[in-house]
């Protein structure tokens, strides 16, 4: 699969270059559009040649022109409008387009964001329209905010406002998850773990047994896990999402996972004891994916931990004896439970942001083209294509056909066109891509999901405070988890002055800071 990406600095200069000059094309007016009655679908003008300028990023794939995708040039055929494209560098796009928006000058009509402007920076600089005020002209968006009020609170700026339309990940499925190598279990005669020390048992039978059958009973590696999973496998059994990192407990308190002083630490208690035993590896924090499929290829390893796709899609056909049963493959199970009920950690469903200029001269056609974007049928077209090219409908099913099945012709295709539209995730066709067991066994952790800590914008007092003392917190907390996990510093002598650490980084400040912003998210959420 051919990524590379364009990154020389003579490229980006070129295309940064193409967006001062490209963005000031506008052909429309405002008071043009105010007379057509736009409805969700296409056309969204009769306006001749009516214009939009849009500002995006290239395709990750170095051999895609995503200007001239079919999908991508569907929607602009439908709107009924010609849109101008200026693409800076995929893989720049945050350093290309940071100088431009600090500017505010020769912008484009719609401008993708470099992130999602946590710190209301372009919002307060005055760079984008507040799209509720448009809302009118944007029924799509209009009705996607009432179906979607998690999404809508996130999206509401201090002042009120909403200034930007979204694209969404998939929350709740598909998401990191516990896997075991079935075969190995079921040759061990084990049930499947649903407890940390059920978990322990499996991992020291597959530690003390041959279970490759190769005739040496040592090379068995019991669990394969790189260091950024270890939080999302074992925290939640000590009542931690220690992933988000600041979370809302049982009781609607805010806390910051690592630092509590009783669950944090049963947790690295918990983890320095596995690595005693050697379920959790040496090598555990230098440990990469692509070492874990081989480890699978070569039959060495019995657990590990990973995004869920990854089951069906990565692990089990790396599996020599993978019959394309769960059985014979790399299977998910449910979460552990400990001195608390386990759960998994979900993902914020907020993608990329678009908002519209300001200064734009189409800022009504903008608003309606950002609006067509996202209508339903676009947002299908975006997961499948075009029937009979990309998919087929079998049985009353969408299938992708053979060459949609080939990553690169989709991509050059436009599928899922993020870099310049807010593209929204499916399940349905995750699910058709991966084995029937597959997304069978991804459908039973639903239940198991817990939203992560939302999205939500922070005030410049708030940001100020937060860059002063995170950094240092978080490099604090990485550094000590490896030292007490690894026995290098002892727990119950030494985590007591980690907790005081803490203290004096001030994160009982950051604690009450984000009390605050989910006191704000939930009066928003309320509205």
């Amino acid at each position: 699969m051919n990524k590379k990406r364009m990154i020389s600095a003579v490229l980006a200069a070129a295309m940064l270059t193409t967006a001062l000059v490209g963005c000031s094309q506008s052909q429309s007016s405002d008071e043009a559009e105010k007379n057509f009655n736009y409805t969700g679908t296409g056309p969204i003008t009769d306006t001749e040649n009516a214009t939009v300028t849009l500002l995006g990023a290239t395709s990750a794939y170095s051999n895609v022109d995503i200007t001239k995708a079919p999908i991508v040039n569907k929607v602009i055929e439908d709107a009924g409008i010609n849109v101008e494209f200026t693409l800076l560098d995929q893989a720049n796009y945050a350093d290309a387009i940071s100088p431009m928006l600090a500017s505010g000058e020769d912008l484009c009509d719609i401008i993708r964001l470099p992130d999602q402007d946590p710190n209301q920076t372009y919002i307060k600089s005055g760079l984008f329209v507040p799209l509720d005020e448009y809302l009118d002209y944007m029924p799509n968006f209009k009705a996607w905010l009432e179906a979607n009020p998690k999404e809508k609170a996130s999206l509401t700026a201090e002042d009120g406002h909403i200034y930007y339309v979204c694209g969404t990940n998939v929350p709740y499925n598909y998401q990191p998850c516990l896997m075991v190598n079935m075969k190995w279990l079921n040759d061990a005669g084990l049930e499947v773990p649903t407890t940390l020390d059920e978990m322990v048992e499996v991992l020291r039978y597959f530690r003390d047994h041959d279970m490759n059958g190769n005739g040496d009973t040592t090379d068995e590696i019991p669990m394969s896990i790189t260091s950024a999973f270890l939080p999302y496998m074992f925290g939640p059994a000590f009542g931690l999402d220690l992933v988000s990192g600041y979370f809302v407990n049982d009781d609607g308190v805010v806390e910051y996972g690592a630092y509590d002083s009783e669950n944090y630490k049963a947790y690295l208690e918990f983890l320095n004891g596995l690595y005693e035993e050697k379920l959790l590896e040496v090598e555990y924090t230098t440990l990469t994916r692509d070492q874990i499929i081989e480890r699978f290829a070569n039959d060495l390893t019995g657990v590990t931990f990973a995004y869920g796709y990854q089951m069906s899609m990565t692990y089990s056909p790396a599996l020599p004896y993978y019959d394309g049963t769960k059985e014979t493959g790399v299977c998910g199970i449910a979460p552990l439970s400990g001195p608390h009920d386990g759960f998994y950690v979900a993902r914020i469903s907020m993608g990329n942001v678009f908002g519209v200029n300001k200064k734009s001269d189409n800022i009504i056609l903008a608003c309606k083209f950002l609006d067509y974007t996202i209508n339903p049928d676009n947002q299908e077209l975006y997961v499948w294509g075009i029937e009979g090219e990309s998919y087929e409908v079998v049985d009353g099913e969408k299938q992708f056909t053979e060459q949609g099945k080939d990553s690169e012709w989709l991509q050059a295709f436009g599928i899922n066109p993020a870099m310049v539209y807010p593209a929204y995730q499916s399940v349905y066709a995750t699910d058709v891509l991966v084995a029937d067991w597959h997304a069978e066994v991804d459908k039973t952790f639903e239940q198991y999901m817990r939203d992560p800590w939302p999205f939500i914008y922070s005030s410049s007092e708030e940001s100020d405070t937060i860059a002063q003392y995170q950094a240092d917190i978080d490099n604090v907390v990485a550094t000590s988890a490896v030292e007490f996990i690894t026995g290098t510093k002892d727990i119950e002598t030494e985590f007591d002055a980690y907790i005081e650490s803490l203290k004096a980084l001030n994160i009982e400040q950051l604690i009450e800071i984000k009390s605050t912003q989910y006191q704000r998210y939930q009066s928003a959420l309320a509205q």
